[in-house]
């Protein structure tokens, strides 16, 4: 046994199993070793790009096949019995997969990646079209893959490989889950409430209720945790945080709306951490008596030297940022040691008068229970606590710059959420049960023998704080907000650690505004900030937002009042997680087969909840900043649905359009079609939308916001090319339809004719209950000159739609529906003006660049006189161009294409209902005088009847009308519809159908039967004689219509019924000819003979 293309690949440990390779048609190099083909299995052969010693070119070839390789390499000739070639640019290749010549490449990641995919290059597999058709067939296809392949685009490394050669290449800074997730987090979670404000909420809500609030806390941002770890990992997460999770799982609105709060929230979030750190830097300025100026403007001194301190390491790179980030991560860890550690330091007669007493069991269980006070309540001291908890989209934030986010963020964020939890519990119930909650700092406050006691834990402990029952004191955890540093071994480090806490949050504030911006803005969501998507260095630094940032923040730190904007930033924080908890529910409720994500640890029905307490949450911290969030929300989600980017993400609110679509089509199944619910569901085979408009529009105006309309386009040729070209342009055909306001579907099919297109649409098309029920379709103007086949699958359609038992309405206007070729010439002339404009800007680009003097001044003039006179013959063609097709542009034709779009006037709509067919010749023009373009249109019923019965008709037909509620102008009864024609209509008919008569009385039988068989679509004398009173009637129509209805805005019209086999197809054309001929727009319809009209309620 022998393995034929890598004899030693089980001992490279690089080599990938069943990779795809390239083989060479030269065999001529290769060493057969196939000598036990009898007895011996086929091998299935391991093969890999990445050993160097097996990258020759040569053949592999099965047993047996030696013949058909030696036959396609005679003179070069590619059978269709020979392997599969592609040429190349010098030698032809064909792929092998499993060690067997095939196209089917293995399972890749490489297929699956977007067009520019920053970790690996995308390859194309190759079409089913390839792998379908024959081999011979398939040499000219598109190379795609194999030219890949060839010019080693492909590798056998993994996608991490490809990864550390894409960051080795371009110097990108990558971080993993603890330095880029876990620290920013930590960082941003653990801020200055937990130095100067923790103390004071137990005091207030007592260790059970504390321990309570910080739970509740908790559990809103693990829920958020948990589903922001869900998205994450439900594919490759790019730049953006918050931004791209929300945009990406509830489409553009959501995102674009949430992204632009959520940056000037950050933005904002950078002045406030700053403040907090110039407010403590002028505390300690204000004890040594060493202020600047005051202390508001020392503020604002303080805060702008550090913003631009901090802005200076952010525009230094991510790698400087995060440097800094995990130093000041030390100095807070040891600031929080050294808290615990004061704890069991014995305390000292000071820290006793200020109500610090170590461990003591009477203070825990004083302390236990809440003592509110100042109108403080639970949710008030929740509300006041709840920003200490946020920050856990830290690491989220920066995304891009993480090396895996999938696995770095759930891992990241859930462990500092667990971490800094625990902290805050420790630290509350720490503090709860080593200090008092009222101490007046006077080291005699000390209890005499003899001195009664108000029993409390410091009565025990010797000490009378007594009086602050009745006056303020300025120490214990109620009163004194610098209790850990009171508490702590080394006071300073405490100050060390709220330095710490206020400028790691301010920085990584700083980096995530412009980092969350630069991502909304190339999304393109809003327009007009392209200007700050573009990046700049090794990791894409968007230094146009840190300036943005810089100065959003300087403003916010000059106005230094931010009591009233830090509650819209808490809620802007909150509105974000709300929408990242419904982002995961509608993800798990919209069911998409897309929706997969790795990390299993959530619930929807959970992040539901979520969402809803981050929402009750925005409203107990601040109602009416609450109501001010939404409202700016409300304000970009309409902005962002109203300018409609051109964006898909395949968000969940797409696949939830899908699920209720679905959902009511199928409960629709369920309902019985009744009379009263029947509107016309139409079928308009109007080919390319843009090339009939108005056949579409005409449909269009009695389907609007009432049924179904579909488009339809038949390609007719060989298979491949029509399947090619129809893919090509469905898209583009419906999105013109939505372009154009235009409620319809449009639909295509392949076919070998026309006419079996057409019976494929009207067997297929709709879905369920929303079937067509109507086929409309434009007047055939051209049946004279057309081929015979043509004319023959116009009236077979016709034939078709009744058999299927559906209605047919047949437009007619004067000009025609066609105006493809006016599109041509628009076509051509647009491309004409898009070449001048090009040549304008070189030509201007020139003349700017022209100021240079001296020889190379010379030339450059002298080439743009060049460029000027080729403008010149550019512009004169243009012209004759225009000159030229003045006869061509047809005006009219573009003026009746547009007449429906148009509001008629005051006129009428004619009605001449010669024949019950179920009631849909009424019911049409009745939808469209409810319309707003047609409403000022009246009614005009035509209808046959007796000369000596005119009144009674009339009076049969408004009551009939009245009963179905359907208002009418005026009724008129035509008696003389059964008489013959004049002589000149008649003698215009007759002339008409001379060219396509057989004329078999005048021939002999022979000749006759001859010419039946030669051309069997000619009508015959004897069918002429047989409908000769029919065919009077055609044309008797004619002339009433020209009498009565010559000036209506539309005539509807009955449309007659040719009997199958018996009329010829030509016959037909001509009654439908001379029926509608030069009269204004006309619809000829006939209903499927079942009622669409009820009069019963």
């Amino acid at each position: 046994m022998s393995m034929n293309n890598a004899p030693n690949v089980f001992l490279d440990p690089n080599a990938n199993r069943f990779q795809v390779n390239i083989i060479n048609e030269d065999h001529d190099n290769s060493e057969t070793t196939q000598e036990d083909v009898g007895s011996d299995p086929p091998h299935y052969e391991e093969t890999s790009f990445t050993d160097e010693t097996h990258n020759r070119l040569r053949i592999s070839y099965r047993p047996g096949k030696r013949e058909l390789y030696d036959n396609f390499r005679q003179n070069g000739e590619k059978t269709e019995a020979s392997l599969h070639p592609y040429d190349t640019h010098s030698k032809m290749y064909y792929l092998q997969t499993f060690g067997h010549n095939t196209m089917d490449p293995v399972p890749k990641i490489d297929y699956y990646r977007n067009t520019g995919s920053v970790s690996g290059n995308k390859l194309n597999r190759p079409s089913l079209l390839e792998i379908h058709e024959q081999l011979a067939k398939n040499i000219a296809v598109s190379t795609g893959s194999v030219e890949r392949v060839a010019n080693g685009e492909s590798t056998a490394g993994d996608e991490t490989a490809l990864s550390k050669e894409e960051e080795n290449k371009t110097g990108f800074v990558k971080f993993g889950w603890v330095k880029g997730v876990l620290v920013r987090c930590m960082l941003n979670i653990w801020g200055v409430m937990l130095f100067i404000r923790l103390s004071w909420i137990v005091g207030q809500a007592g260790i059970g209720l504390g321990v309570i609030i910080i739970l509740l806390a908790t559990m809103v941002t693990s829920i958020t945790g948990l589903s922001t770890s869900a998205i994450a990992t439900n594919g490759f997460v790019r730049g953006g945080g918050a931004y791209y999770l929300i945009s990406r799982s509830l489409g553009p609105e959501f995102g674009g709306s949430i992204g632009l709060i959520f940056a000037f929230a950050n933005a904002v979030a950078v002045a406030m951490y700053v403040v907090g750190f110039a407010e403590t830097v002028v505390e300690l300025l204000k004890e040594s008596d060493t202020l600047m100026v005051d202390e508001s403007n020392d503020i604002r001194i303080i805060g702008t030297i550090t913003v631009v301190c901090l802005l200076g390491i952010s525009v230094a790179g991510m790698e400087w940022e995060a440097k800094a980030q995990v130093i000041l991560l030390i100095v807070l860890l040891v600031a929080i040691a050294n808290f615990f550690i004061g704890t069991v330091i014995p305390t000292n007669t000071e820290k006793k008068a200020r109500g610090f007493f170590n461990y003591q069991a009477s203070i825990f269980a004083e302390n236990f229970g809440p003592d509110f006070r100042s109108g403080e309540g639970f949710f008030s001291v929740f509300a006041i606590f709840f920003p200490a908890a946020t920050g856990i989209l830290a690491g989220a934030n920066i995304s891009g710059d993480l090396k895996d986010p999938q696995s770095a963020i759930p891992q990241g964020t859930m462990l500092a959420i667990v971490i800094t939890t625990i902290a805050y519990i420790a630290v509350a119930i720490c503090a709860a049960s080593c200090v008092v909650r009222d101490a007046t700092g006077n080291v005699n406050d000390t209890i005499v023998p003899g001195m009664s006691c108000n029993g409390s834990s410091a009565c025990g402990l010797g000490y009378d704080f007594s009086r602050c029952a009745s006056q303020p004191c300025d120490y214990g955890l109620m009163n004194n907000f610098q209790v850990m540093s009171m508490v702590s071994g080394f006071g300073p480090l405490i100050t060390a650690g709220i330095f710490s806490a206020t400028l790691s949050s301010a920085l990584a504030s700083l980096v995530s505004a412009p980092k969350v911006f630069q991502a909304l803005c190339k999304d393109n969501v809003y327009k007009g900030l392209e200007f700050f998507a573009k990046g700049y260095g090794k990791n894409n630094e968007p230094i146009r937002g840190y300036v943005l940032t810089f100065v959003i923040a300087m403003a916010f730190i000059l106005i230094a009042e931010l009591n009233t904007i830090a509650p819209i930033i808490s809620n802007f924080f909150l509105a974000s997680y709300a929408l990242i908890n419904f982002s995961c529910f509608h993800a798990s409720y919209a069911k998409s087969p897309g929706w997969r994500p790795a990390f299993r640890y959530y619930n929807m029905w959970v992040s539901l909840f979520g969402a809803l307490l981050c929402c009750g949450v925005m409203f107990v911290i601040n109602w009416w900043a609450a109501l001010i969030t939404y409202a700016i929300e409300f304000f970009l989600y309409i902005y962002v649905t109203y300018k409609k980017p051109e964006v898909n993400w395949g968000s969940s609110t797409q696949a939830l359009y899908f699920v209720n679509a679905l959902d009511s089509a199928l409960a629709l199944t369920t309902v019985e079609d009744h009379v009263k619910n029947f509107r016309p569901q139409c079928l308009a085979l109007t080919g390319a939308p843009m090339v009939r408009p108005a056949l579409l529009d005409i449909t269009h105006t009695f389907t609007k916001n009432n049924g179904l309309c579909i488009c339809c386009e038949v390609y007719t040729g060989p298979r491949k090319l029509c399947v090619k070209e129809m893919k090509s342009g469905m898209e583009k055909k419906q999105a013109w339809l939505t372009k154009n306001k235009r409620k319809a579907f449009y639909a295509a099919v392949a076919a070998d004719s026309f006419r079996d297109g057409v019976k494929s649409l009207l067997q297929a098309s709709g879905l369920g209950r929303m079937k067509p029920n109507t086929l409309v379709i434009g007047f055939k103007k051209d049946w004279r000159s057309a081929p015979a086949t043509q004319v023959e699958n116009y009236v077979g359609i016709i034939h078709d739609a009744f058999d299927f038992e559906l209605g047919v309405i047949i437009v007619r206007i004067s000009q025609g529906f066609d105006i493809s070729p006016v599109l041509q010439v628009q076509e051509e002339l647009e491309k004409l003006e898009q070449e001048r404009l090009a040549l304008e800007a070189t030509i201007k680009e020139n003349d700017f660049e022209e100021g240079k003097r001296g020889i190379c001044g010379f030339f450059k003039k002298a080439s743009t006189l060049s460029i000027s006179k080729h403008e010149i013959k550019k512009e004169s063609t243009i012209n004759t161009i225009q000159s030229m097709h003045v006869g061509e542009f047809n005006q009219r034709l573009l003026e009746a294409s547009t007449q429906f779009k148009k509001k008629q006037g005051k006129g009428t709509i004619d009605i001449w209902w010669l024949f019950d067919d179920g009631g849909l010749t009424i019911l049409i023009p009745y939808i469209l005088t409810i319309r707003k373009k047609w409403k000022n249109c009246k009614l005009r019923i035509f209808t046959g009847g007796k000369a000596n019965r005119i009144e009674e008709e009339k009076l049969v037909m408004a009551s009939l009308l009245s009963k179905f509620r359907i208002k009418f102008a005026d009724i008129n009864i035509i008696c003389d519809i059964n008489i013959k024609p004049n002589k000149e209509s008649w003698k215009f008919f007759e002339e008409m159908i001379e060219p396509y008569r057989l004329h078999e009385s005048c021939k002999d039988i022979t000749t006759a039967e001859k010419l039946k068989r030669e051309t069997p679509w000619k009508i015959t004398d004897a069918e002429l004689e047989a409908f000769k009173e029919k065919s009077y009637r055609q044309v008797r129509l004619n002339e009433l219509l020209q009498e009565h209805s010559r000036a209506a805005n539309l005539i509807v019209l009955s449309l007659p019924v040719a009997r199958k086999g018996a009329v010829s197809d030509y016959l037909y054309m001509a009654w439908l000819e001379i029926l509608s001929k030069n009269l204004p727009p006309v619809l000829m319809v006939r209903g499927n003979h079942k009622n669409v009209l009820t009069f019963y309620s």
